[in-house]
């Protein structure tokens, strides 16, 4: 069973509801992040509130006077300890902020938000073991440094695909993110995984790439080239579900010989030794 807070209380997600009206449903304005829990605790909950703030302020949806940014935080730390919440150890926090019923030159005045408590699948032992495939695009991200809650084009690629993780935005042959996670190639001995600005602000990316440099690892932000996919020696995604998970596939392309490569393991390893540094005091 999943909860959901809104209008100021925890209900199931079964008794709650947006109007028509909202255009969220209208027109698909809307913003939103997801908190991952350790235990009780929430994972970076200041880098995921920050990042739905600027995202919020970037579309136009006024959270100016901070009553809804510090309910959504409020919501998210009672869901670590609330005896209703789901799956006490694999769960997840989804935080919305929808554009409301009314629109003026641009802007989004009336926002509404709330908070759905949810199991999260991990990824397993053998998934990680088989790494994952990826399906590759021309097109975009839409609005890449905004987590908007338009996820239609991208889900699209992958439309009936069991074998597919999720797409990998490949505009103008060059590597971006994929659907819902940070990309990463490992070639010439460094890491390379697209700049800040070119996509989304990957949290768990971050802190990724973190960890790398203050362990010896040479990180180069940039975009990496289509062409670099079928020569580099390893790839991964990161995201705060999936941690850090090697990718061997792309579309056809098979990456290096097809396995899961050491740098991904021991990017996990320093992650899972160090995660609790970003837990929720």
């Amino acid at each position: 069973m999943s909860i959901c807070y809104m209008n100021g209380e925890w209900k199931p997600t079964g008794e709650c509801a947006l109007p028509v009206t909202d255009l969220s449903i209208q027109r698909g304005v809307g913003v939103f992040d997801s908190v991952r829990y350790y235990g009780e605790k929430a994972f970076a909950i200041t880098a995921h509130m920050n990042r739905l703030e600027e995202g919020a302020r970037a579309v136009g949806i006024d959270v100016e006077d901070g009553t809804i940014i510090a309910g959504l935080t409020r919501a998210v730390r009672e869901g670590g300890t609330h005896p209703d919440r789901p799956m006490k150890d694999i769960c997840i926090a989804k935080l919305y902020i929808t554009g409301g019923d009314v629109v003026k030159r641009g802007l989004f005045p009336n926002p509404r938000h709330f908070v759905i408590l949810e199991e999260y699948a991990l990824v397993s032992p053998e998934e990680l073991n088989a790494g994952a495939a990826l399906q590759p695009t021309t097109e975009r991200r839409p609005y890449p440094l905004v987590k908007s809650i338009n996820y239609m084009f991208g889900l699209m690629q992958g439309a009936g695909r069991d074998d597919i993780l999720e797409c990998l935005y490949c505009p103008d042959g060059y590597v971006t993110e994929t659907l819902r996670s940070s990309f990463f190639i490992c070639k010439d001995g460094k890491i390379i995984t697209a700049p800040l600005g070119q996509v989304l602000g990957g949290v768990t990316r971050n802190i990724v790439i973190e960890l790398a440099r203050a362990n010896g690892f040479s990180v180069e932000e940039r975009c990496p080239e289509v062409s670099e996919l079928s020569i580099c020696d390893e790839a991964f995604v990161t995201s705060s579900g999936k941690e850090v998970l090697p990718v061997v596939r792309i579309g056809e392309t098979r990456i290096a010989n097809g396995k899961p490569g050491p740098v991904a393991a021991q990017l996990l390893k320093l992650f899972r030794e160090n995660y609790s540094k970003w837990l929720d005091k």
